[in-house]
This record gives C-alpha cells, structure tokens and sequence, in this order.
C-alpha cells in the first residue's frame, strides 16, 4: 500500500509538470504575470531555505540528469547581461510552471484528506515539496543572486558614466 502511494505521488508530480507549464503559457503575456508573479519571493532567508532542504535539491540538480532537463538555465564565464536577464526570464517561467504544480497537486492532497486518508496526503505533501517547492525555491534564490549581479552592473555603468 505505502509503495502505491509513493508512486502515485511521484506520477502525479510527473503529470503537473505538464499542468505547471500549460498554465504559466496561459497567463504569460499577462500584467499579472509581468508583474506580480516575476518578481515573486517566498523565502528570503538562506537559512530557512536550506532547513526547507533548497540546498539538497541544489545538488541534485547539479549532479544528476535533472541538469539536462532545462539547459538554458545555465551561464558561463563569458556571458553578457542581457544574456544573464534572458535566464533570469527562464528561471522565472521555470519557477512559477512549479508554483502551479504544487498547486495542482495539492487537490489531490486535500481531496486525500476529504476521503480520510492521511498517509496518502502526507506523501503526497512530501513529494510534493521535493518535486514542486524546492526547485520553486531554489530559482527564486537564483534569482536572487542573478538581481545582485545585475545590480552591480547596472552601478558599474552609471559609474563609468560618471566619469566620461
């Protein structure tokens, strides 16, 4: 019974990846979207994201086949600002697509716990947090630093201005 609800959660972790996606390409265009939903940040302590376990998943994603799952997430050494707010861009709809995950799957959750069965929710929520809120997470923390380093450019111009 315990392994039926590990893999059904999982399955329907898999499955609203895809709802994640489809939604976020529905409102994309949107104020809300462009707004409210870009500039999201849940979590701004570093250290209640590694308690909520952001640095695990952080190694997961750099170690594992996950890091193929979304290439243009990532930067070298040479890449120019607009390219580094390009990603940022990425990792918005890469955040918010799990955001919608984690909220679809929370009906399955609560309808769960609506039929009493509280083994099957509490997997469900772990799973859920793992697949869903972590990556949400950790894009909002690489964000986060992608802002800072945007920010110091954007000084070092007006600086270079400045003094012209």
């Amino acid at each position: 019974m315990k392994i039926q609800f590990i893999t059904f959660s999982i399955s329907i972790a898999f499955i609203s990846f895809m709802v994640g996606m489809i939604l976020t390409a529905l409102i994309k265009n949107t104020n809300l979207y462009k707004t409210k939903l870009s500039n999201l940040n849940f979590i701004k302590s570093d250290f209640i994201n590694q308690i909520m376990g952001v640095g695990i998943v952080k190694l997961i994603v750099k170690n594992t086949f996950f890091k193929f799952l979304n290439p243009k997430l990532k930067f070298d050494n040479k890449t120019s600002i607009s390219q580094i707010k390009a990603i940022r861009n990425d990792m918005t709809k890469s955040e918010i697509d799990h955001l919608f995950a984690f909220l679809f799957v929370l009906i399955f959750m609560f309808n769960a716990i609506y039929n009493q069965k509280f083994l099957l929710p509490l997997i469900i929520l772990l799973t859920n947090i793992l697949m869903n809120l972590n990556p949400s997470l950790l894009q909002q923390l690489n964000k986060r630093r992608i802002d800072k380093l945007v920010s110091k450019f954007d000084r070092q111009e007006q600086t270079n201005e400045q003094n012209i």
